[in-house]
């Protein structure tokens, strides 16, 4: 465990923790297990010593009570998405009627956090009564708020269902079938020379064996939220009974079910049944374990993380709090898990994902990310600029210019006026002719031919850009001739194969040879302007969704682009870009304060923005990639999938920023329309750090591995532009080999990329 005990040492040394004990269990075994520094500071010094038993705090929560509830969910005798009123009729009251068992575990009931401590109370029963009383302080199901409240509740569920109290039950059907044979609530006299104290209570009374949580205390030391004593051996053995499917506590299905997300559509966390998945409280999963990982902490120094993928699991246990509640050991966990999952697991491969992330701007579109929030979206966009200059770029003196425009839906101003009702309007500009890409001026047509039609509320001709032939998606240059300047405003989705791209190129050739001027009034890239990823496109092979030597996420601006393009391409066109004002690159379309428009049908959200780059690599095969779904991209299937097959072996893959959950749907359109496809429901959990591309790549490799009677790849050379990785994918080659390779063309494509960058 290289580095570990240095961060440990080092904690102590900062007064952050008096001790700790660590344990890290891996492919079945304990190999590491060790104690450092104290055990108490006060009234007298105490070794830390490895039978050191620790208030585990908040890790009763998992190890008790959700293991408790999952084996009566077993059992048949409650069902996750009941009423918890169903079984405890006194909690229906103040509108908790329809709030679920599933709401309690995944902290989604909308109750406060805790129970009011402010005036005195005494008893379990006491507690119970409150906790029913309670009224929510959000919708339920809308908010995710962690709550103790939730697991007083449970407790009380259990103990009503089962007839037993929580003591007991969790004594009878988990600690003594896996001997946990120094794991209770209110431990014995005799346990309390090897208890670590907490801190002084209220009366100046050091905590040592009375549990330190205040709500717990008051309820007599047993409680769904807090009040476990136990060992890292005796942790040990329950964390590896979770990974061996169980281990007679539970069925491999239970366990699965409550370590797999299962939190509400689009919340902005990752919880299981209990656990904690990715959220603001899973530092102790470190850097490196991956998405798919899971675990839980205590408040009193105590954590416990969990990875199926490399069989491994982390205990650190510490009494950070001791003896003045002063000390923290959140950093600690982090460290201990990022060095002991660099130790244990990490590829060549995977090691070179980390460093491109960093490369390519992880932490900038990080820190842009929390700057935006900061100034609450401030970007204008280049057509409100060219507002605010009274649209001085298209005056000619003497008379009105004569402007086509190149647009779509997405072509709004801030005030959600159509740009071409604004230059249609605007003082010294005649509106000659607009120009619609793929899917039509306003963006809701899906078929592979459009035609010229008229605008209706200015009477000015439509020519659609967007046909069968490659003559039919190029600008008529005898259009073109009779214009001054072709204006585009047009909202771009930040990947190569997005036609939108080309149809930029194919105006600026045009132009060119019309000698008719280019204004391209920027927008965002919508998936950020700080990542470069996937393999660049090899030269000689341009068509409608190539255009140039690009990787499939390039990072830049529709202006970018265009400079570039004119640029490298040696097309010379005339050619101004209107920046925007108050973009940066590290921003996400949702922190740019901007009002979000389909740039096509399916494309419907940032989150579907954020995979395009990545699942649409497979579209072009026998799949279903979600369209005719409400979840278009977030979605992948066909009728020969297994779901969970294919779940089980992409999550083992510990891929950065997804976690994928086994479901079946069936699409409205497109391939299999009509047909039940089983598959994935793709779970953006980090979208920082996701490579989107390889994720494509990953996709394309578990289908050609699980199913090679049924896939068929042949056409996905089509997007993927880039022989070197289709060649690698049908020689069985590792993904992350294969996105290796494709490093080189990357760095050579980003030397170029930045001499044309607007915003640093």
């Amino acid at each position: 465990m290289q580095g570990v005990d240095a961060v440990i040492d080092h904690a102590i040394q900062e007064n952050n923790i008096p001790g700790a004990v660590l344990l890290v269990g891996h492919d079945g075994h304990v190999i590491y297990r060790k104690a450092y520094g104290e055990r108490a500071l006060e009234p007298r010094r105490e070794p830390m010593t490895l039978n050191t038993i620790f208030d585990l705090a908040s890790l009763t929560k998992v190890i008790v009570t959700t293991t408790s509830v999952m084996q009566l969910v077993e059992e048949g005798k409650i069902r996750l998405n009941d009423p918890v009123a169903k079984y405890l009729p006194e909690f229906a009251q103040n509108g908790k009627q329809d709030v679920t068992i599933r709401q309690l575990l995944t902290h989604f009931s909308g109750l406060e956090p805790d129970l009011d401590l402010k005036t005195p109370w005494e008893g379990k029963e006491t507690a119970y009564r409150m906790a029913f009383a309670e009224t929510p302080q959000d919708a339920p199901g809308s908010k995710f708020t962690y709550s103790d409240i939730n697991f007083i509740v449970l407790g009380a569920l259990i103990e009503k269902v089962s007839g037993e109290t929580l003591d007991e039950y969790a004594q009878q059907h988990i600690f003594a079938p896996l001997k946990m044979a120094h794991t209770r609530y209110l431990p014995p006299a005799s346990w309390l020379p090897r208890i670590a104290p907490t801190q002084y209570d209220e009366n100046e009374h050091m905590l040592r064996g009375m549990v330190h949580d205040p709500t717990a205390r008051r309820m007599g030391g047993v409680a769904g939220q807090a009040g476990l004593f136990s060992t890292a051996d005796d942790l040990a053995k329950f964390a590896q009974a979770l990974l061996d499917g169980g281990d007679g506590i539970l069925s491999p299905l239970s366990v699965e079910k409550m370590t797999s997300p299962e939190q509400p559509p689009l919340a902005p966390v990752l919880r299981g049944f209990g656990w904690d998945i990715d959220s603001p409280y899973s530092t102790n999963r470190g850097a490196l374990f991956p998405v798919g990982s899971y675990g839980h902490t205590g408040f009193t120094g105590t954590s416990l993380w969990i990875d199926p993928t490399t069989k491994t699991y982390v205990i650190l246990l510490t009494n950070a709090v001791h003896p003045r509640g002063q000390g923290t050991a959140i950093a600690l966990r982090t460290e201990v898990a990022t060095a002991i999952a660099a130790s244990l697991r990490l590829t060549a491969g995977e090691k070179e994902a980390l460093r491109w992330q960093s490369i390519t701007g992880y932490n900038e579109a990080q820190s842009a990310e929390r700057r935006m929030s900061a100034r609450n979206g401030s970007v204008k966009t280049g057509i409100d600029v060219l507002e605010e200059r009274a649209f001085d770029l298209l005056q000619t003196p003497g008379r009105k210019t004569r402007v086509g425009l190149l647009t779509n839906q997405t072509g709004l101003d801030a005030q959600g006026r159509r740009t071409i009702d604004v230059l249609a309007q605007a003082p010294g500009l005649s509106l000659e002719a607009i120009f619609s890409p793929e899917h039509g001026v306003t963006g809701t047509i899906d078929t592979t031919q459009l035609s010229d039609t008229k605008d209706t509320a200015t009477g000015i001709t439509v020519y659609s850009v967007y046909g069968g032939t490659d003559a039919a998606r190029r600008p008529s240059i005898d259009v073109l001739k009779q214009l001054d300047a072709v204006v585009i405003d047009i909202q771009d989705a930040g990947v190569r194969f997005y036609t939108y791209e080309t149809t930029l190129g194919y105006f600026l050739e045009a132009a060119a040879q019309a000698g008719t001027e280019v204004i391209v009034l920027d927008r965002p890239d919508p998936i950020t302007g700080s990542f470069a990823q996937g393999p660049v496109s090899d030269a000689g092979q341009e068509n409608f969704t190539d255009y140039w030597t690009v990787p499939v996420r390039h990072g830049m601006t529709m202006g970018e682009l265009a400079k570039m393009f004119n640029a490298e391409r040696n097309i010379n066109a005339k050619l101004t870009v209107v920046p925007m004002e108050g973009w940066e690159r590290g921003d996400w379309f949702d922190s740019t304060g901007l009002e979000w428009v389909n740039p096509s049908p399916n494309l419907r959200d940032v989150t579907e923005e954020a995979l395009y780059p990545g699942v649409a690599l497979v579209e072009g095969t026998n799949v279903s990639v979600g369209r005719g779904t409400d979840t278009p991209f977030e979605l992948l299937g066909a009728p020969w999938i297994k779901g969970r097959e294919l779940a089980e072996y992409l999550n083992a893959r510990g891929m950065f920023g997804v976690r994928f959950v086994p479901t079946s749907f069936t699409p409205t359109s497109a391939i299999y329309t009509g047909e039940k496809c089983e598959g994935v429901n793709i779970v953006l959990t980090d979208r920082n750090s996701l490579d989107a591309p390889e994720l494509g790549i990953e996709l394309a490799a578990a289908l050609r591995k699980l199913y090679p009677a049924d896939y068929k790849i042949d056409r996905m050379p089509e997007l993927l532009a880039n022989q070197a990785a289709y060649d690698g994918l049908m020689a069985g080659m590792d993904p992350r080999r294969i996105a290796q390779d494709w490093q080189e063309g990357l760095n050579k494509f980003e030397a170029v990329r930045e001499k044309y960058l607007l915003y640093k």
